[in-house]
């Protein structure tokens, strides 16, 4: 992500293209500091753009050597000239010598190996890293062992790689996108990792460190490489880059899976954890899987065209016959218990779209016109049209039994779906098993509002861009829920509840809420303390924080 100074070749639309950004020069010193120890030590910047981690490591060098002439050989390589050009001129500035040659990375000769390999590899998403690059980074990973999946981000291949060309007892320090710790594709880089490293620290930051970049990062510190394997990670807090400098010691990590996901990683205590773990081993709480099947909406390829307004419908006067009842896009109107009848006639009295345009296999006259029109706009030239038999007619999804929201700015919300309406994929839907099925369909909106449901949601999410949670199917199926057991026994007092939660979450008091569900749930009848209640609202209170500081632009 180092970025060279200007040149008329090196426009922004490039840089941002290869993944390249300025580097914060606090992080540049601590992961210089940190990864070199002696005067001796060999440093390899693996895409070193205007060398900025290697001018560091000069320094770091001399700091370390007693000859005040001394002049550091510092490696490295980049795959654009000119950077190349720019970083040799800085380290010979720094007093060091460079040896830095313009290459693929991923082409190098590894005979020689490093005592340090450091610097910000480029974040080039996989759409992007395609064709001959993204084969190249895919086989220098399996040559170390580690199969990487065609949605791999150029990133993991970058540690993969970088850590094949350490010496044993190598140190591997990098920034990287914080896909590190959630995305599946990153499976086996987290695996690796533990398995060939002594010792693992991860440093994570409160607010955004490159907000131009619209990804979180991740400091990775890996020490002892081919000393390995290791049972635990130690996870470390910055505020921001200059923060570095004050840095607290960090929790310790065990990971039951180390290709798991990493979310929440050393940011929960374990007083936090232990009430779930101990719930669920008493079969108090399971996951969302053991109440039904999450699955995607219906997928319209034009929302716009294909969701239609009361409005709308009266002018093109297409019939009731040709229409489908519909949760409108978003879900801004999922934010309560159920979807009636009745909420479904305010939404479209307030204009919002509440039918599907689908019409007949053989449609009316007011019909064709709206598909003609929409072909004269192009509408069937989207791609999820074109690949249709008949491109107006979306394939349709069954009206699930409850509505699941999967973008969140405070925490993902299940709605029973009282309407019978279908949906799009701007939300999920919950198919219950039929065993459980009016269990939950009655209660497990309600029930899901509890402490221990909304801090497992932080940990099985994903943040995206401004703070938004995002919970995908997989996701869902591993979220943790109250058991039917659970519910079943606290059915009446979560009855009596359910007027004021509603209440409640009507006029947006969401934790209000919560605290009414998490004494009728699990307080009232001592399946949990007053004091584990508290650990658990305190780390969700602290993972919430976080991922909307983060999502702050500067």
């Amino acid at each position: 992500m180092t970025l060279a100074p200007f040149h008329p070749s090196d426009t922004p639309e490039l840089r941002k293209a290869r993944g390249a950004f300025f580097t914060p020069q606090p992080i540049v010193a601590f992961l210089a500091d940190w990864a070199i120890r002696d005067a001796t030590d060999s440093v390899f910047e693996p895409s070193a753009g205007d060398a900025e981690f290697l001018v560091e490591s000069v320094r770091r060098l001399r700091n370390l050597s007693d000859d005040p002439a001394f002049e550091p050989t510092v490696h490295g390589v980049e795959i654009h000239k000119h950077s190349a050009q720019v970083g040799r001129g800085r380290v010979r500035e720094a007093g060091g010598r460079p040896r830095i040659h313009v290459n693929d990375f991923f082409m190098i000769d590894s005979a020689r190996k490093y005592a340090a390999v450091i610097g910000n590899p480029p974040y080039v998403r996989y759409q992007d890293w395609s064709g001959v690059a993204r084969l190249r980074s895919r086989e220098a990973a399996l040559r170390s062992g580690v199969s990487l999946t065609g949605l791999a981000s150029s990133w993991a291949a970058f540690v993969i790689q970088g850590s094949s060309i350490l010496r044993d007892g190598g140190r591997l320090g990098l920034v990287l996108p914080a896909e590190l710790l959630s995305v599946n594709y990153a499976a086996p880089v987290r695996q690796f990792l533990f398995d060939h490293f002594r010792s693992l620290e991860i440093v994570l930051f409160e607010e955004q460190i490159f907000p131009e970049a619209e990804a979180d990062v991740v400091l990775l510190l890996a020490d002892g490489y081919n000393q390995g394997p290791t049972d635990h990670a130690t996870i470390r807090q910055a505020k921001n880059a200059a923060g570095l400098a004050e840095l607290e010691l960090g929790m310790q990590w065990a990971p039951v899976d180390p290709a798991g996901k990493w979310t929440g990683a050393g940011l929960v205590s374990p007083a936090a954890t232990m009430p779930l773990a101990r719930l669920t081993a008493e079969n108090f709480f399971t996951d969302l899987e053991s109440w039904g099947d999450t699955t995607l909406g219906m997928v319209t390829g034009n929302n716009r065209y294909f969701a239609l307004s009361a409005a709308r419908i009266k002018e093109l006067g297409i019939h009731r016959n040709e229409l489908l009842r519909l949760s409108p896009p978003g879900s801004s109107h999922l934010r309560g218990l159920v979807l009636s009848d009745d909420m479904l006639t305010r939404l479209a009295r307030e204009g919002k779209a509440t039918r599907l345009f689908y019409p007949a296999a053989q449609p009316s006259a007011e019909a064709q016109a709206y598909i003609d029109a929409g072909h004269a706009a192009g509408v069937d030239q989207a791609y999820k049209c074109q690949v249709r038999k008949t491109w107006y007619r979306v394939p349709l999804v069954a009206p699930a039994d409850l509505l699941l929201t999967c973008m969140n700015a405070d925490t993902p919300r299940l709605t029973t779906n009282l309407a019978g309406v279908r949906h799009l994929n701007s939300i999920h839907g919950v198919y219950l098993n039929d065993d459980v099925r009016e269990l939950g369909w009655e209660l497990l909106p309600l029930a899901s509002l509890n402490s221990i449901t909304l801090l497992n949601a932080e940990m099985v999410g994903r943040a995206y861009g401004g703070g938004i949670l995002k919970l995908e199917p997989k996701e869902a199926d591993r979220w943790m829920m109250p058991s039917p057991e659970l519910v079943s026994s606290r059915a009446d007092a979560l009855r009596a509840i359910r007027d004021k939660v509603a209440r409640k979450l009507q006029g947006g008091q969401l934790l209000d809420a919560v605290e009414l569900v998490d004494h009728a749930l699990l307080l009232d009848a001592g399946h949990l303390t007053t004091e584990e209640i508290n650990h658990v609202r305190v780390a969700h209170t602290e993972l919430t924080r976080r991922r909307t500081t983060r999502g702050k632009r500067g």
